[in-house]
Protein backbone atom coordinates (compact mmCIF):
# COMPACT_ATOMS: atom_id res chain seq x y z
CA UNK A 1 0.00 0.00 0.00
CA UNK A 2 2.78 2.56 0.70
CA UNK A 3 4.27 1.80 -2.78
CA UNK A 4 0.95 2.57 -4.24
CA UNK A 5 0.67 6.22 -2.49
CA UNK A 6 4.00 6.75 -3.80
CA UNK A 7 3.01 5.54 -6.89
CA UNK A 8 0.03 8.18 -7.20
CA UNK A 9 1.82 11.17 -5.74
CA UNK A 10 4.89 10.40 -8.37
CA UNK A 11 2.25 10.39 -11.05
CA UNK A 12 0.43 13.53 -9.65
CA UNK A 13 3.94 15.61 -9.28
CA UNK A 14 4.65 14.08 -13.09
CA UNK A 15 1.53 15.18 -14.28
CA UNK A 16 1.41 18.82 -12.48
CA UNK A 17 4.47 19.10 -14.04
CA UNK A 18 3.82 18.27 -17.19
CA UNK A 19 1.04 20.88 -17.14
CA UNK A 20 2.93 23.78 -15.46
CA UNK A 21 5.60 23.15 -18.85
CA UNK A 22 2.94 23.31 -21.24
CA UNK A 23 1.50 26.54 -19.79
CA UNK A 24 5.25 27.27 -19.63
CA UNK A 25 6.14 26.88 -23.17
CA UNK A 26 2.71 28.48 -24.12
CA UNK A 27 3.75 31.50 -22.54
CA UNK A 28 6.69 32.08 -24.16
CA UNK A 29 5.34 31.61 -27.58
CA UNK A 30 2.93 34.16 -26.87
CA UNK A 31 5.84 36.63 -25.92
CA UNK A 32 8.44 35.78 -28.88
CA UNK A 33 4.63 36.35 -30.69
CA UNK A 34 4.03 39.43 -28.98
CA UNK A 35 7.64 40.62 -29.90
CA UNK A 36 7.23 40.03 -32.97
CA UNK A 37 4.24 41.60 -33.38
CA UNK A 38 5.73 44.75 -31.88
CA UNK A 39 8.97 44.96 -33.66
CA UNK A 40 6.72 44.47 -37.24
CA UNK A 41 4.63 47.46 -35.66
CA UNK A 42 7.77 49.37 -35.40
CA UNK A 43 9.41 48.57 -38.63
CA UNK A 44 5.32 49.48 -40.34
CA UNK A 45 5.58 52.96 -38.46
CA UNK A 46 9.31 53.89 -39.30
CA UNK A 47 8.17 52.80 -43.06
CA UNK A 48 5.53 54.90 -43.06
CA UNK A 49 6.69 57.78 -41.37
CA UNK A 50 9.35 57.51 -44.04
CA UNK A 51 7.10 57.56 -46.93
CA UNK A 52 5.15 60.33 -45.52
CA UNK A 53 8.51 62.72 -45.23
CA UNK A 54 9.39 61.43 -48.94
CA UNK A 55 5.85 61.75 -50.59
CA UNK A 56 4.44 65.06 -48.86
CA UNK A 57 7.41 66.86 -48.90
CA UNK A 58 8.13 66.22 -52.36
CA UNK A 59 6.05 68.35 -54.37
CA UNK A 60 7.11 71.39 -52.24
CA UNK A 61 10.40 71.31 -52.58
CA UNK A 62 10.00 70.86 -56.67
CA UNK A 63 8.22 73.50 -56.85
CA UNK A 64 10.43 75.50 -54.51
CA UNK A 65 13.46 74.64 -56.56
CA UNK A 66 11.55 76.30 -60.14
CA UNK A 67 10.80 78.75 -58.58
CA UNK A 68 14.11 79.77 -57.35
CA UNK A 69 15.33 78.71 -61.02
CA UNK A 70 12.94 81.23 -62.23
CA UNK A 71 14.19 83.85 -59.72
CA UNK A 72 17.74 83.15 -60.71
CA UNK A 73 17.09 83.85 -64.51
CA UNK A 74 15.17 87.29 -63.68
CA UNK A 75 17.27 88.86 -60.94
CA UNK A 76 20.09 90.37 -63.25
CA UNK A 77 17.39 91.81 -65.90
CA UNK A 78 14.41 92.76 -63.93
CA UNK A 79 14.76 92.26 -60.61
CA UNK A 80 11.09 93.99 -59.34
CA UNK A 81 9.75 91.19 -61.47
CA UNK A 82 11.69 88.78 -59.43
CA UNK A 83 10.36 90.14 -55.80
CA UNK A 84 7.11 88.56 -55.89
CA UNK A 85 8.48 85.23 -56.96
CA UNK A 86 11.21 85.43 -53.88
CA UNK A 87 8.41 86.03 -51.85
CA UNK A 88 6.48 83.19 -52.96
CA UNK A 89 9.51 80.84 -52.35
CA UNK A 90 10.03 82.18 -48.65
CA UNK A 91 6.37 80.93 -48.19
CA UNK A 92 7.02 77.68 -49.39
CA UNK A 93 10.07 76.92 -47.53
CA UNK A 94 7.80 78.30 -44.52
CA UNK A 95 5.01 75.83 -45.00
CA UNK A 96 7.76 72.95 -45.94
CA UNK A 97 9.04 73.18 -42.64
CA UNK A 98 5.86 73.18 -41.40
CA UNK A 99 4.94 70.19 -42.82
CA UNK A 100 8.17 68.55 -42.10
CA UNK A 101 7.41 69.55 -38.51
CA UNK A 102 3.91 67.73 -38.20
CA UNK A 103 5.23 64.77 -40.46
CA UNK A 104 8.15 64.22 -38.05
CA UNK A 105 5.68 63.79 -35.39
CA UNK A 106 3.73 61.19 -37.30
CA UNK A 107 0.99 63.91 -38.01
CA UNK A 108 -0.71 64.15 -41.97
CA UNK A 109 -1.23 67.05 -42.79
CA UNK A 110 -3.50 69.29 -40.90
CA UNK A 111 -5.63 70.19 -43.73
CA UNK A 112 -6.13 66.22 -44.37
CA UNK A 113 -7.15 65.97 -40.68
CA UNK A 114 -9.66 68.93 -40.65
CA UNK A 115 -10.66 69.28 -43.71
CA UNK A 116 -11.09 66.22 -45.81
CA UNK A 117 -9.24 64.66 -48.76
CA UNK A 118 -11.37 67.26 -51.09
CA UNK A 119 -9.89 70.25 -49.60
CA UNK A 120 -6.13 68.19 -49.06
CA UNK A 121 -6.56 67.36 -53.00
CA UNK A 122 -7.46 70.99 -54.14
CA UNK A 123 -4.40 72.34 -52.06
CA UNK A 124 -2.30 69.74 -53.80
CA UNK A 125 -3.10 71.11 -56.85
CA UNK A 126 -3.00 74.44 -56.23
CA UNK A 127 0.75 74.10 -55.07
CA UNK A 128 1.59 71.92 -58.49
CA UNK A 129 4.26 73.41 -60.27
CA UNK A 130 2.29 71.96 -63.21
CA UNK A 131 -1.04 73.22 -64.05
CA UNK A 132 -3.72 70.69 -62.44
CA UNK A 133 -7.16 70.06 -62.69
CA UNK A 134 -9.29 68.49 -59.94
CA UNK A 135 -12.53 66.24 -60.60
CA UNK A 136 -13.34 65.08 -57.05
CA UNK A 137 -16.75 63.59 -56.49
CA UNK A 138 -16.49 62.20 -52.72
CA UNK A 139 -19.30 63.16 -50.99
CA UNK A 140 -18.12 61.70 -47.26
CA UNK A 141 -14.96 61.42 -45.00
CA UNK A 142 -13.60 58.75 -45.20
CA UNK A 143 -11.16 56.07 -43.20
CA UNK A 144 -8.05 58.32 -42.65
CA UNK A 145 -5.45 55.83 -43.20
CA UNK A 146 -7.55 56.04 -46.98
CA UNK A 147 -7.80 59.32 -47.19
CA UNK A 148 -3.93 59.51 -45.93
CA UNK A 149 -3.01 56.73 -48.76
CA UNK A 150 -5.43 58.54 -51.23
CA UNK A 151 -3.77 61.97 -50.62
CA UNK A 152 0.14 60.50 -51.00
CA UNK A 153 -0.73 58.68 -54.25
CA UNK A 154 -1.65 62.57 -55.44
CA UNK A 155 1.27 64.11 -54.08
CA UNK A 156 3.60 61.36 -55.45
CA UNK A 157 2.09 61.56 -58.79
CA UNK A 158 2.10 64.95 -59.32
CA UNK A 159 5.78 65.50 -58.27
CA UNK A 160 6.54 62.82 -60.84
CA UNK A 161 4.93 64.30 -63.55
CA UNK A 162 6.40 67.61 -62.68
CA UNK A 163 9.94 65.94 -62.57
CA UNK A 164 10.07 63.75 -65.67
CA UNK A 165 6.52 64.11 -67.49
CA UNK A 166 7.63 66.88 -69.38
CA UNK A 167 3.97 67.32 -69.46
CA UNK A 168 2.16 70.54 -70.09
CA UNK A 169 -0.86 69.71 -68.20
CA UNK A 170 -1.94 67.02 -65.23
CA UNK A 171 -5.79 66.29 -63.90
CA UNK A 172 -6.40 64.62 -60.45
CA UNK A 173 -9.83 62.82 -60.07
CA UNK A 174 -10.94 60.84 -57.30
CA UNK A 175 -14.44 59.29 -57.03
CA UNK A 176 -16.28 56.53 -54.84
CA UNK A 177 -17.85 53.25 -56.76
CA UNK A 178 -19.65 51.40 -54.62
CA UNK A 179 -17.36 50.41 -51.83
CA UNK A 180 -14.34 51.49 -53.62
CA UNK A 181 -12.25 55.29 -53.35
CA UNK A 182 -11.12 55.35 -56.80
CA UNK A 183 -7.91 57.98 -57.40
CA UNK A 184 -6.06 58.67 -60.62
CA UNK A 185 -3.40 61.40 -62.13
CA UNK A 186 -2.97 61.61 -65.20
CA UNK A 187 -0.53 63.58 -67.53
CA UNK A 188 -0.25 64.76 -70.99
CA UNK A 189 3.36 64.18 -71.26
CA UNK A 190 5.94 61.76 -72.80
CA UNK A 191 4.92 58.13 -70.66
CA UNK A 192 7.51 55.38 -70.63
CA UNK A 193 7.24 55.21 -66.70
CA UNK A 194 8.14 51.80 -66.07
CA UNK A 195 5.13 50.36 -63.97
CA UNK A 196 7.56 49.26 -60.83
CA UNK A 197 8.68 52.68 -61.05
CA UNK A 198 11.39 53.81 -58.11
CA UNK A 199 11.64 53.58 -54.67
CA UNK A 200 8.70 56.68 -54.73
CA UNK A 201 6.79 54.77 -56.49
CA UNK A 202 7.40 51.05 -55.26
CA UNK A 203 6.51 53.05 -51.75
CA UNK A 204 3.03 53.97 -52.88
CA UNK A 205 1.88 50.71 -54.06
CA UNK A 206 2.97 49.44 -50.42
CA UNK A 207 1.19 52.20 -48.94
CA UNK A 208 -2.11 51.32 -50.92
CA UNK A 209 -1.60 47.30 -50.56
CA UNK A 210 -1.00 47.74 -46.88
CA UNK A 211 -4.65 49.17 -46.84
CA UNK A 212 -6.11 46.26 -49.12
CA UNK A 213 -5.79 48.33 -52.39
CA UNK A 214 -4.32 48.42 -55.32
CA UNK A 215 -1.96 50.75 -57.32
CA UNK A 216 -1.61 50.30 -61.17
CA UNK A 217 0.55 52.75 -63.37
CA UNK A 218 -0.09 53.38 -67.39
CA UNK A 219 2.56 54.75 -69.40
CA UNK A 220 2.56 54.00 -73.02
CA UNK A 221 5.83 55.95 -74.75
CA UNK A 222 4.45 59.32 -76.24
CA UNK A 223 0.65 58.83 -74.35
CA UNK A 224 1.39 60.01 -70.97
CA UNK A 225 1.10 58.30 -67.68
CA UNK A 226 -1.59 57.60 -65.60
CA UNK A 227 -1.54 56.95 -61.67
CA UNK A 228 -4.88 54.68 -60.44
CA UNK A 229 -5.87 53.65 -56.88
CA UNK A 230 -8.18 51.63 -55.61
CA UNK A 231 -8.61 51.31 -52.20
CA UNK A 232 -11.42 49.85 -50.48
CA UNK A 233 -13.69 51.96 -48.32
CA UNK A 234 -16.24 50.52 -46.99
Amino acid sequence: MPNFDITTADLALELENQRLQRELRARLAELRSCRARMVGAIERERRRIERDLHDATQGRLVSLAMSLGFLEAMLPNDPGAAKPIAREARQAVAATLEELRELSQGIYPSVLVERGLGAALSELCDRSPLPAALEICVTRRLAPEVEAAAYFVASEALANAAKHSHALEVCVRAWQREHLLILEVSDDGIGGTSPGGGSGLRGLADRVEGVAGALVVSSSAGAGTTVRAEIPCG
